[in-house]
């Protein structure tokens, strides 16, 4: 949070009222340790006592991941480096204005909870399992959504990628390759100083090449991305997630093509360091069909003067007049509440089911082409539909060009964020303390 600097005096000054206290105490009175400063971060600062809990959370990653856990000091330099940069994104976020509020707050839990496939409660007896309260799992994923929201004003919207960009990688004999697989990779970086001297250079270099060779001697790639990495990413073991080669920087772009899932490329120098990538895992294809449904609705909502109930008779009582031989689209344009597609008839044209909310997804897969439904409800209020047709459609060159635009702009994306990120670290006032 953002401070003057005499605001995070306080703490200094709490302990020193605090040790005043023990000197007058009696000697034989217990002495308790206090919280201290590991780190000043501009005008904030880092306390042991985050540090301890995110070297906990780490830790228990690591051993989750059955990989061999780092030196102590090392992963240490690596979490306070991680908690120096949030400090700074969450100051910026806070200079910003941006505020996560309970109500978004909590439907972030609620999501993070159904992707698990539990409840709330559930979700909580999980966390309090790893050692951690729902209050510090608030916490974190605030701060996560902060960080998060000032990287999208500060980075991703700066990042355009033009129509024409799109039409050039698709026809580029790169573009034509790439889009038919992705691979999940984890890297290493051994970095290397803007203002590094040839001796810098060459000493970072023999550490990327020792790394190297203890890999290909059979070390634990996880491992040593935790402790000898500089990327974001090397508390995970290094692990990238899904990317496609167009993402990646030269030469890189072009050697995962031809890797096994278990290669290790030999390290290569860029402009942050010296970076080798590890193959963990293939999939893909850019072949795309879709299965599509032609479907026209009526809707009817529940109001302050038409009920539940009123408003499933209504359904009922349109149904029937249909089923009598009354035109489905006429009896849509007078009734239908959809604002959407009342005027075309109810019609929705071909869609895909996916885009649909469950309740008429399922109704709707149920329903012969050329039959009536029967009324149902949704949460928008109270349905029928008839369906009119099924088709699957071959959307590959849609695909292909949704996937070139995101790859493109991912790639300028981490381009802008890796630079950025390196830019606040160098410009801020960091005064480490252990």
């Amino acid at each position: 949070m953002k401070t003057k600097l005499s605001n995070y005096l306080r703490p200094l000054l709490g302990a020193l009222l605090v040790s005043s206290a023990a000197l007058a105490a009696p000697v034989s009175a217990e002495v308790r340790q206090l919280d201290r400063i590991v780190a000043i971060v501009d005008n904030d600062v880092i306390m042991q006592s985050q540090l301890d809990q995110r070297m906990r959370e780490v830790q228990q990653t690591i051993e989750k991941r059955g990989a061999e856990m780092p030196p102590t000091e090392v992963m240490q330099q690596q979490v306070l480096e991680r908690l120096i940069a949030e400090n700074l994104q969450l100051q910026i976020g806070e200079r910003s204005g941006i505020r996560i509020s309970d109500e978004e707050l909590n439907q972030a839990m609620g999501t993070i909870a159904q992707r698990n496939n539990m409840t709330l409660d559930q979700f909580r007896g999980a966390l309090e399992r790893d050692g951690l309260s729902l209050e510090t799992a608030r916490e974190q994923i605030r701060r996560e959504m902060v960080i998060s929201r000032v990287r999208q004003r500060r980075i991703a919207e700066r990042v355009q990628v033009s129509n024409q960009e799109v039409e050039n990688f698709l026809a580029s004999d790169l573009g034509k390759l790439q889009l038919s697989e992705e691979y999940r990779l984890a890297n290493i970086l051994i970095p290397v100083p803007e203002s590094a001297d040839s001796a810098a250079i060459q000493a970072a270099e023999q550490t990327a090449m020792d790394t190297y060779k203890q890999i290909q001697d059979g070390a634990d790639f996880a491992r040593l991305a935790v402790s000898r990495s500089a990327s974001e990413n090397a508390l995970e073991g290094g692990d990238m997630g899904w990317r496609k080669a167009a993402q990646l920087p030269p030469p890189f772009d072009t050697e995962v093509r031809d890797m096994a899932v278990g290669d290790v490329t030999q390290p290569v120098r860029t402009p942050p360091g010296f970076i080798m990538l590890k193959v963990l895992d293939k999939r893909g294809g850019d072949t795309q069909v879709r299965d599509e449904i032609h479907v026209r609705h009526i809707l009817i909502k529940p109001s302050q003067i038409r009920s539940e109930e009123e408003s499933r008779r209504l359904v009922q009582r349109l149904r029937d007049r249909i089923l009598a031989g009354e035109s489905f689209a006429e009896l849509a344009k007078n009734f239908s509440e959809d604002p959407g597609s009342a005027l075309n008839g109810g019609d929705l044209d071909w869609i895909d089911p996916s885009s649909l909310v469950p309740e008429f997804r399922e109704v709707m897969a149920n329903t012969p082409s050329g039959q009536l439904s029967e009324a149902f409800k949704t949460p928008y209020g109270w349905h029928i539909l008839e369906v009119l047709g099924r088709r699957a459609t071959d959307t590959s060159q849609e695909f292909r060009e949704q996937q070139a635009l995101t790859l493109l702009r991912n790639r300028k994306y981490d381009e802008e964020l890796q630079a950025w990120l390196r830019q606040i670290r160098d410009e801020a006032y960091v005064e480490i303390k252990i």
